[in-house]
């Protein structure tokens, strides 16, 4: 049964290898699409750390005996897609950082997912130094989604009262 809970394991590492490796190159975008200097900080530091996470990755797999390989995450491929959607819509402003900070966190939540998911593999196998290096990936995730809602609180706010003077501009222009 443990080979194949450690087949299994390997698996969803090369998944979530792969998951990174996207996000890597998707990271850039995000950063330079946002308005917010604040939330293109957020992607910016986020991609360093994304970074260490595949490095992590690699030194898990050498600690299984195994080749860094990726296999294509269909999720994060979808997730990512979605995130260039956000880019590419005719929102501006605080609205366009409402909506990155939404397709950012759908991201978060699904590596919040995934690490959970290898780490308690990790476990299971005895796998201590693995299960070091994801919980500490795991907790990077879920930092920088809770770093996205403290933003998302304040950005959704501004978008908000610019969508609260725009009405009152179009009122005011409709009344002349």
């Amino acid at each position: 049964m443990e080979n194949l809970l450690k087949d299994l394991y390997v698996e969803e590492l090369r998944d979530i290898y792969d998951a990174e490796n996207q996000l890597v190159k998707a990271l850039p975008g995000m950063a330079k699409a946002a308005s917010s200097e604040e939330l293109r900080s957020a992607f910016e530091n986020h991609l360093e750390q994304t970074r260490e996470h595949v490095q992590r990755l690699e030194q898990v797999f050498a600690d299984l005996g195994e080749k860094a390989k990726a296999k294509k995450c269909k999720g994060m491929q979808g997730l990512i897609a979605e995130g260039k959607q956000a880019i590419d819509d005719d929102f501006e402003g605080n609205v366009k950082d409402a909506e990155l900070i939404s397709a950012a966190q759908r991201v978060e939540h699904y590596e919040i997912a995934a690490y959970g998911t290898v780490r308690s593999y990790a476990e299971l196998l005895d796998q201590q130094d693995a299960v070091s290096l994801l919980q500490k990936t795991l907790q990077e995730e879920k930092d920088t989604d809770e770093k996205l809602s403290e933003l998302a609180d304040s950005i959704n706010a501004q978008a908000l009262s610019e969508q609260g003077s725009s009405s009152n501009r179009k009122a005011k222009a409709a009344r002349m």
